[in-house]
């Protein structure tokens, strides 16, 4: 009988093993992926979202717009065009981004009511995106290249991975904790601390949907932690492989947006 459950022991062990055998060990590696699945989902995309933000006294505000994005190579640069609707006081502000995997990306943003393109620097990237708890770099991605990575744990379903940025007077944050699903390689959660270890801003996916095979974010919140106040963002009528060409990623498309493609 002793024999049997040592048997027993040593099978349940192999087979915990065995589970994990595929996990991958390089924090590089597992961020690679992880910046693929989140922000380079087939060749171009569109989408309509809404924001909802939420002050610390529960006032609420929403804004709500389209985005068109277009990949010139995977993990590489991109065009993302962020087009909106409402409410009143945003309606026809355009957001362009050149994402650059090789150097700072060109933001820009279009005010309609001045008629002004005005460029966003890039010591502004970590700066609020039309008054919501995202930041400019949320919305387009931080570019990997800019943190180095420590990969924390594993377990069953995520890797949980260390950020430490290279450059730490570019940003507001000391580091950041993020857990990424090992089946999408989706960065689920993530919390930014400062200095003195007490965590500042937290960023959660609350829902995703299977989408022409892609798994897509389609429900997310950032809290900033001080007030508990927060922004959550929501997905509809995404659409991957639209074939957009490339001077809908112009800044004619500023003030004059491309309808055909904002349906």
């Amino acid at each position: 009988m002793k024999l049997f459950f040592t048997l027993l022991i040593l099978n349940f062990s192999l087979i915990g093993f065995l589970a994990h055998a595929d996990d991958l060990v390089d924090a590089n590696e597992i961020i690679t992926k992880a910046n693929l699945a989140s922000y380079y989902s087939a060749d171009d995309g569109s989408a309509q979202a809404r924001m909802i933000i939420v002050d610390a006294q529960g006032n609420k505000q929403m804004r709500q717009f389209t985005i068109l994005r277009k990949d010139q190579v995977d993990l590489g640069d991109q065009d993302m065009l962020v087009f909106f609707s409402r409410p009143t006081d945003v309606k026809g502000t355009v957001f362009r981004v050149v994402k650059k995997v090789k150097g700072d990306d060109d933001r820009w943003l279009y005010l309609p009511a001045l008629d002004l393109v005005k460029r966003i620097s890039a010591g502004d990237k970590r700066t609020s995106f039309v008054g919501t708890h995202f930041f400019y770099e949320d919305v387009s991605g931080r570019n990997p290249a800019e943190d180095n990575f420590t990969l924390l744990s594993t377990d069953d379903n995520f890797y949980t991975l260390k950020a430490q940025p290279k450059d730490k007077s570019s940003v507001e944050f000391d580091h950041y904790i993020v857990n990424v699903d090992k089946s999408t390689f989706l960065p689920m959660h993530v919390d930014y601390f400062n200095s003195q270890g007490k965590k500042t801003r937290t960023l959660e996916v609350l829902k995703t949907k299977i989408i022409d095979s892609f798994t897509t974010v389609t429900h997310s919140k950032i809290t900033q932690h001080s007030d508990g106040s927060y922004t959550e963002m929501q997905f509809r009528k995404v659409k991957y492989n639209l074939g957009l060409p490339d001077n809908v990623f112009s800044e004619r498309s500023l003030r004059n947006p491309p309808k055909k493609w904002l349906k």
